[in-house]
C-alpha cells in the first residue's frame, strides 16, 4: 500500500465536516451524542482546550478525526474508574473515519499509531479508550495496536521509542 495520513489540526473550517461524518450510517451507532462533540470541537480554544483536536488527511484529502486529551483535565466529564491524581500520566484517545470508502484499510491504525507517538513525545505513561463494547473493529484495532482489556478499559502502558542515537 502507498498512502500517505497525516494529522492536522482541527480548524474552524472543519465543523461542518466533523458534523457530516457524525450522522454518517457507519459513526452514529459509536458517537451517540453528536452535539457534544460538535461543542467540544467549536470550544476547542476555550473550556476544551485540554483536548487535541486533529482531523487525518489520506494524501491531503480529509478522511477522519482523532484527539487526544490528559485524563487528569477531563476529570469533570468522564468517569475513568480510576484515581487520576496528576496531570501528564494518563491520556486517553477518540478515533473516527469519516469516509465510508476509507474503512477497512487500516488508515484508523495508522492514526491511532502516530497519536501514540505524538504521546510518548509528551511523556505520556499510560493510554486507556473506554470504546463502546459492540464496536468489533476499534475493539480489534486497539488490540492490534497493543492494548490490553483490564475488564473495563483498554489499556496500553507506553514506553519511550528509543532510536539507535545514544547521544547525548
Amino acid at each position: 500500500m502507498n498512502y500517505d495520513i497525516t494529522l492536522r489540526p482541527f480548524s474552524d473550517n472543519d465543523v461542518a465536516l466533523m458534523e457530516r461524518w457524525l450522522y454518517a450510517d457507519h459513526v452514529k451507532p459509536w458517537y451517540e451524542h453528536p452535539l457534544d462533540w460538535l461543542k467540544e470541537c467549536r470550544d476547542r480554544h476555550g473550556e476544551f482546550s485540554f483536548i487535541t483536536h486533529l482531523i487525518a488527511e489520506l494524501n491531503g484529502r480529509p478522511i477522519g478525526f482523532c484527539q487526544y486529551y490528559d485524563c487528569y483535565f477531563s476529570r469533570d466529564y468522564e468517569d475513568w474508574g480510576m484515581d487520576i491524581t496528576q496531570p501528564g500520566g494518563v491520556f486517553s484517545i477518540d478515533y473516527l473515519i469519516g469516509e465510508a470508502d476509507c474503512l477497512r484499510r487500516g488508515y484508523a491504525k495508522t492514526m491511532v499509531a502516530e497519536m501514540l507517538d505524538s504521546l510518548r513525545k509528551l511523556g505520556a505513561k499510560t493510554v486507556i479508550v473506554l470504546p463502546d463494547g459492540k464496536n468489533a473493529a476499534s475493539n480489534r484495532l486497539l488490540e492490534a495496536s497493543g492494548f490490553e482489556w483490564d475488564g473495563s478499559r483498554y489499556v496500553l502502558q507506553l514506553e519511550k521509542k528509543e532510536g539507535n542515537d545514544n547521544a547525548d
